[in-house]
């Protein structure tokens, strides 16, 4: 075994097994960082796996690439997110954004939130008429409306259909936010404390 060979050895070795240590004392190179083991992974996708964040840190201290991807087309950030791991995805994504990589982060569009009547019609310029058909009473405050990421209100899930509330202003968009606490999602939102495994062997 050659001795580039131990020391890529080495620092998957330190990587599985979150020895944050053993990668500063290793000094690795790029080259090195950017090798891939016989399952195709490199340092900093163990590191993303496990969700160790010193040994995350440490990999990207070291110049490791947030960006790269193997035959699996996934990034570290992604490896990381998919085994749960919200600190180290965190990170991960952070370092992606600064590299100058596309947003990992994009919010998902489009995106709705259903809402009984009854809390938008808390909004001092919510019509009255809305959501009620012509001739008809007023639809009950339990009816289920859709406030979507352009803060459009509908009354099915499909965005621009049946619109029943489109205020454009800065007041509707702080109701929205502060009272009804709508915001659109990001990947980070889909880990959940009991979402803690690794998908990889």
């Amino acid at each position: 075994m050659t001795a580039g060979r131990r020391r890529d050895l080495a620092l998957w070795t330190a990587s599985r097994t979150g020895d944050s240590k053993a990668i500063a004392d290793l000094s690795p190179t790029r080259e090195e960082l950017a090798a891939r083991d016989a399952s195709g992974w490199s340092a900093l996708d163990w590191a993303a796996g496990h969700g160790d964040v010193a040994t995350v840190t440490a990999l990207l201290a070291a110049g490791a690439d947030p960006l790269a991807t193997g035959e699996e087309e996934r990034t570290p950030y992604e490896i990381a997110l998919a085994a749960g791991h919200r600190e180290a995805a965190r990170i991960l994504r952070e370092r992606a954004r600064q590299s100058g990589g596309e947003d990992p982060a994009a919010p998902w569009m489009p995106y709705c939130r259903a809402y009984p009547l009854k809390a938008l019609r808390a909004y001092r310029d919510w019509p009255a008429e809305a959501a009620q058909r012509p001739g008809s009473a007023p639809a009950p405050d339990d009816t289920l409306v859709y406030l979507h990421h352009d803060l459009t209100v509908t009354s099915g899930i499909w965005p621009g259909e049946d619109v029943l509330f489109d205020a454009g202003t800065a007041q509707w968009e702080r109701f929205c936010r502060q009272e009804l606490g709508f915001a659109v999602p990001d990947d980070l939102d889909l880990i959940t404390e009991s979402t803690t495994g690794s998908n990889h062997d």
